[in-house]
């Protein structure tokens, strides 16, 4: 089935207890497109600035993913992020945002329109609904965050209306649905539209909502953490590719392709920028993905 992800690519600033580097590469759809082509084959539209270093493609190249969506904007500088994580890194302290080419509208490719399977990464829901118009015939997942709830939430209840799955984090959830218990939380959300709900907790793991019923996974247990950033990107490009390879929806896809999705969070956690991604094959992804289900065995 065939995948189109819209997001963002980023060049970072981290710091975290185990370290830190400038200048990595980042963004969401790059996450998502590295762990999402270890499943099947990957369309990427963003926009780029003239910073970002051509060799960041090589890995997506060489697993055969389409960059036509790139939107190259040679006299600007690329979306730039520095953040810091302390303590048990769960959550970023963001210190500085450059929004750069992300201001622009981002080409969507007429190749792309007769994907099978899209995913509207964090962005501006109204730049989220633009492209959502233009995919009629695709089955379609989004992402979101605190901001567009606070300014754009018009537009986001519009978009939640219109798309098969929302993915969000608990803090997202409770701050749209006003519950603290997500399991309040994920029924509201399916109210307001959406079949399929993934609502993901960090080093907590994720919860599944969709109207054949609930589900619900840990994390993946890592024993170094070096750079959390990414993680929920990868979980969600692990499990639309997870998704994509089945070629379904039933409730058993959808349980498989989240528990991809938390090993691919998992390989990504293990590095700085997204080198773990980078390094992964198939073979080391199903073979944790069958360490996890046994980890999981209760009976």
């Amino acid at each position: 089935m065939s995948l189109a992800v819209f997001g963002s690519v980023g060049l970072d600033d981290i710091s975290t207890p185990t370290g830190a580097v400038e200048g990595v590469v980042g963004g969401s759809a790059v996450y998502f497109s590295l762990a999402a082509s270890l499943f099947t084959d990957v369309r990427l539209a963003a926009n780029v600035g003239g910073d970002f270093p051509p060799s960041a493609w090589s890995t997506l190249r060489e697993r055969g993913t389409d960059l036509s969506g790139l939107q190259l904007f040679s006299d600007r500088q690329t979306f730039r992020w520095s953040g810091r994580y302390v303590g048990d890194m769960n959550e970023a302290q963001t210190l500085n945002t450059e929004l750069n080419v992300l201001l622009e509208e981002p080409l969507v490719p007429e190749s792309f329109k007769d994907s099978r399977l899209l995913f509207l990464a964090n962005m501006s829901p109204s730049t989220q609904l633009t492209i959502l118009e233009q995919f009629p015939r695709a089955v379609a997942f989004a992402d979101t965050m605190n901001l567009w709830i606070d300014t754009s939430r018009e537009n986001l209840e519009r978009l939640m209306s219109l798309v098969y799955g929302m993915v969000l984090n608990d803090g997202e959830a409770r701050m749209l649905t006003g519950e603290h218990n997500l399991l309040k939380a994920g029924a509201k959300l399916q109210q307001m539209g959406p079949d399929v709900i993934v609502i993901k907790k960090g080093e907590h793991g994720s919860f599944l909502f969709t109207p054949d019923g609930r589900f619900g996974l840990p994390a993946y247990p890592v024993e170094n953490v070096v750079d959390p950033t990414g993680a929920g990107d990868s979980f969600a490009g692990g499990m639309m590719g997870a998704l994509a390879e089945s070629d379904s929806f039933s409730m058993e896809s959808l349980r498989r392709a989240m528990a991809y999705g938390t090993v691919c969070a998992s390989l990504t956690v293990e590095q700085f920028s997204t080198a773990g991604l980078e390094h992964s094959t198939r073979h080391m992804v199903d073979t944790r993905y069958h360490e996890f289900r046994e980890f999981l065995r209760f009976a």
